[in-house]
C-alpha cells in the first residue's frame, strides 16, 4: 500500500516496523463538547484505513486519545458550576455515542491524558536533564525549541517564519517566543498533580508523545489526524519525543483535508457550525460517514443539505442492490448455470480494482466508484428473470458485503419484529391470492401500502422493500 507521507511530501510503499503488524496513532477530541462535522472526517477516514489494513490480514493496533484535561474542559466547567471531571467523562459518553452511530470501531486502547501522568513527567523530566526543557519561576516548563535543530520538518516551514509568527503571551516565561508549554504550572480552583516542578497540569502536545509511547513504543507506523493538527501540535510532538527518546517518532504521517459548510470555514459566528448530533437527527448518521469517505482523504469536501440529500440517495441504491441479492438468494435454486463463470470474473474485477484503489492511498472515492459498479453489475446479471444460482448469488453477496464492510457502509438493520410482521402479511396475502380471495389479498397490500410496503411479484415469490 502506497501512503502520501506528510513529512515526505510523497508517497511511499507502507512498511510497517513488525512485519504483518501496523501501529497507529490517532489524536482524539478534547472532550468539552459534542464533536462537530469536522471532527467526523479523520474519525471515519483513519477507522476505514484501520478496516482495510485489517482486511489485507495485518494486525492493527490502533491508539486513539481523549484529552481530558485541557483550558476549553476547565472553561467548559466553571461555565456550568462543576468539575473538570464531570464534563469530560459526559463528553467521552457523548463522543462514544456517535462514534457508534458513524459506525466507528472502538479503538484498541483510549487513553486519558488523566491516566498517563507519571509518563507524562517522565518524558519531561528527560527533557529537561538533556537541556532540550526548562522550567520557569512560575512552574511551567517549556520546550527549547531553537535547540532542535529539525523543528519545522513535518510543517515544511522555515524556522525564521515560524519565528516571525510566534509571540510570548501575558502570564508565560518563556526564553524564545517558539518555546512551548510541556507543563503548566496550576492556577487558583484549577486541577493538578503533583510534579518535580511544583503542582500543575500537562500541556496539550505532551499527552500524545506519552501516550503514544506507553502503547505503541518510541517508533510508530502510521501517526494520522486532520490537517489542521500539522502545526503546531504534531510538529511539537515530533520535537519532544525525537528529542526524548532519540529515534524517529512516525515512520508515516497522514492528514486529512478540511471540510466546509456551504464553500465556507465552518465558524459559529457565521451560523453554520454543526453537531454530528445535529446532522444525525435529520439525515441519520450513515449519510454523515458516507460523506466523509466519498472523497479522497486529502482533498477538502463541502457539507450542505443538498450533498447529504444526495449521500443519502446514494446508500439507497446500495441497500437496494443487497436487498434484491438476499431475496435472490432465498430463492435460488442450486448448481451452477451456464455463463455463471464469466459473471465470477466480472464480480472478481470489481474487487481487484477496488483494492487497487485502496492501495492507492486510500482512495476511498474510486473504492466506493468500485462499489457501485459492482452494484450495477449485479444489479444488470442477477435478476428474478434470469434466475441465477445459489452459488453465484452467496458469491456476489459475500464479496458485495466484504467491500461495504471495508468502507464501513451499509450497517443500518433492519427491525426484526417489524420484518416478521411483513413477511406474515404477504404470506396471508400469498395464500389469499390461490384461493382467490381477492378481497382479503387487497386489503392486506393496501394496510402494507399505508405502512409504505411496496410489494413485487416474481416468478421466485414476492419482494418488499420500505418506500422513503
Amino acid at each position: 500500500m502506497k501512503i502520501y507521507n506528510t513529512l515526505t511530501r510523497q508517497k511511499e510503499e507502507f512498511v510497517p516496523i513488525e512485519p504483518g503488524e501496523a501501529k497507529i496513532y490517532a489524536c482524539g477530541p478534547t472532550v468539552y463538547n459534542y464533536i462537530h462535522i469536522g471532527n467526523a472526517r479523520p474519525i471515519c477516514v483513519f477507522d476505514v484505513l484501520r478496516r482495510y489494513l485489517e482486511y489485507r490480514g495485518m494486525k492493527v493496533t490502533f491508539v486513539q486519545n481523549f484529552t481530558d484535561i485541557d483550558d476549553k474542559i476547565i472553561r467548559k466547567a466553571n461555565e456550568e458550576k462543576t468539575d473538570y471531571l464531570t464534563v469530560s467523562q459526559q463528553y467521552i459518553e457523548e463522543y462514544r455515542t456517535d462514534a457508534a452511530g458513524l459506525n466507528v470501531r472502538p479503538a484498541t486502547v483510549h487513553p486519558l491524558a488523566t491516566e498517563n501522568i507519571d509518563e507524562i513527567i517522565s518524558i519531561i523530566s528527560d527533557l529537561v536533564e538533556k537541556g532540550y526543557a526548562y522550567p520557569a519561576e512560575n512552574g511551567d516548563v517549556y520546550f527549547r525549541t531553537l535547540k532542535d535543530s529539525g523543528y519545522g520538518k513535518l510543517s515544511h516551514q522555515p524556522l525564521d517564519d515560524l519565528k516571525s509568527g510566534a509571540r510570548i503571551a501575558v502570564g508565560e516565561h518563556k526564553e524564545d517566543p517558539l518555546d512551548f508549554a510541556l507543563w503548566k504550572g496550576s492556577k487558583p480552583g484549577e486541577p493538578s498533580w503533583i510534579s518535580p516542578w511544583g503542582h500543575g497540569r500537562p500541556g496539550w502536545h505532551i499527552e500524545c508523545s506519552a501516550m503514544a509511547r506507553r502503547y505503541l513504543g518510541k517508533t510508530i507506523d502510521i501517526h494520522c489526524g486532520g490537517q489542521d493538527l500539522i502545526f503546531p501540535h504534531h510538529e511539537n510532538e515530533i520535537a519532544q519525543s525525537e528529542c526524548c527518546n532519540g529515534v524517529p517518532f512516525a515512520h508515516y504521517w497522514m492528514h486529512n483535508g478540511y471540510i466546509n459548510v456551504d464553500n465556507k470555514k465552518m465558524s459559529k459566528s457565521l451560523g453554520n457550525f454543526f453537531t454530528v448530533r445535529d446532522v444525525a437527527e435529520k439525515y441519520g448518521y450513515e449519510p454523515i460517514r458516507y460523506l466523509m469517505i466519498s472523497s479522497h482523504y486529502r482533498t477538502p469536501i463541502n457539507y450542505n443539505i443538498e450533498i447529504i440529500e444526495q449521500c443519502k440517495s446514494a446508500l439507497d441504491r446500495l441497500y437496494h442492490c443487497r436487498e434484491n441479492l438476499e431475496f435472490l438468494l432465498g430463492h435460488a435454486p442450486a448448481g451452477e448455470r451456464e455463463g455463471e463463470r464469466e459473471l465470477r470474473r466480472l464480480f472478481e474485477s470489481r474487487q481487484d480494482r477496488f483494492i487497487e484503489a485502496m492501495e492507492d492511498d486510500l482512495n476511498t472515492a474510486d473504492a466506493i466508484s468500485a462499489l457501485f459498479d459492482l452494484a450495477k453489475d449485479i444489479n444488470t446479471n442477477l435478476t428474478a428473470e434470469k434466475n441465477p444460482s445459489k452459488d453465484l448469488c452467496r458469491t456476489a453477496l459475500d464479496l458485495f458485503n466484504d467491500l461495504a464492510e471495508v468502507l464501513g457502509l451499509l450497517y443500518a438493520k433492519k427491525e426484526t419484529g417489524a420484518d416478521e410482521e411483513i413477511e406474515r402479511l404477504i404470506a396471508e396475502r400469498t395464500k389469499a391470492r390461490a384461493d382467490k380471495d381477492w378481497a382479503t389479498a387487497d386489503r392486506i397490500r393496501d394496510e402494507l401500502k399505508a405502512r409504505r410496503v411496496v410489494l413485487e411479484d416474481t416468478p421466485q415469490g414476492v419482494k418488499w422493500k420500505i418506500e422513503g
